[in-house]
């Protein structure tokens, strides 16, 4: 159980390899909640991985097992090549971009490009746990739809269980297994309409 500050308690299991959808209207929470499983803000109760509680865990071993994407990602080197150096999960071109990228400074990247590219580097640590704070939110059609395959192969691959904030209910079809709606800081399952499974 969990709870902080506008939101819970909250109860909820996320089996490996499952993709739990969740909704809500702004300010509900929902960011809140992802922070709070991956640690980064003050809350009670516990989160537990693999059955271990985050308390046992090493903070630093904690947020490469649990990974969070946030809306917009945080850049500290100024070249794009100098944020990954454990190298690319899968080719730039997956996710719409051409290798060259890497050789620009992070200054001249759009934010469409920048939300891709944040999520190649959560996934070259290979977490066990992606909490995805609506990563598609800046992308068009096409490219939109390269993550969302990118993202359900790595989630098979690896048996990563994922947590993604959506307001897309074309989305939530197509890549959820389970969806909930935040209301009043808790969250209350919903039926996921006209499933769609990305192949």
């Amino acid at each position: 159980m969990l709870r902080r500050l506008m939101i819970g308690p909250v109860t909820l299991a996320v089996d490996e390899g499952d993709c739990l959808c969740v909704s809500g209207a702004s300010g509900s929470g929902k960011s809140l909640l992802l922070r709070a499983i991956a640690d980064l803000d003050p809350h009670e109760g516990q989160v537990l991985l693999q059955g271990e509680p985050a308390a046992v865990i090493p903070a630093d071993a904690w947020r490469t097992r649990i990974g969070l994407l946030p809306p917009e990602s945080s850049w500290w080197l100024p070249q794009v090549k100098n944020h990954f150096r454990n190298g690319m999960p899968v080719p730039l071109d997956h996710i719409g971009l051409s290798g060259d990228i890497l050789e620009q400074p992070v200054a001249r990247l759009s934010s469409g490009e920048k939300q891709r590219l944040a999520l190649m580097r959560l996934l070259s640590n290979r977490p066990q746990v992606l909490l995805l704070d609506e990563p598609t939110a800046n992308l068009d059609p096409d490219n939109t739809r390269r993550v969302e395959r990118v993202i359900t192969e790595y989630r098979r691959a690896h048996k990563a269980a994922v947590i993604w904030v959506s307001h897309d209910p074309g989305q939530i079809t197509r890549v959820a297994n389970r969806y909930y709606e935040m209301r009043e800081g808790g969250l209350q399952a919903r039926d996921i309409e006209g499933r769609q499974w990305l192949n």
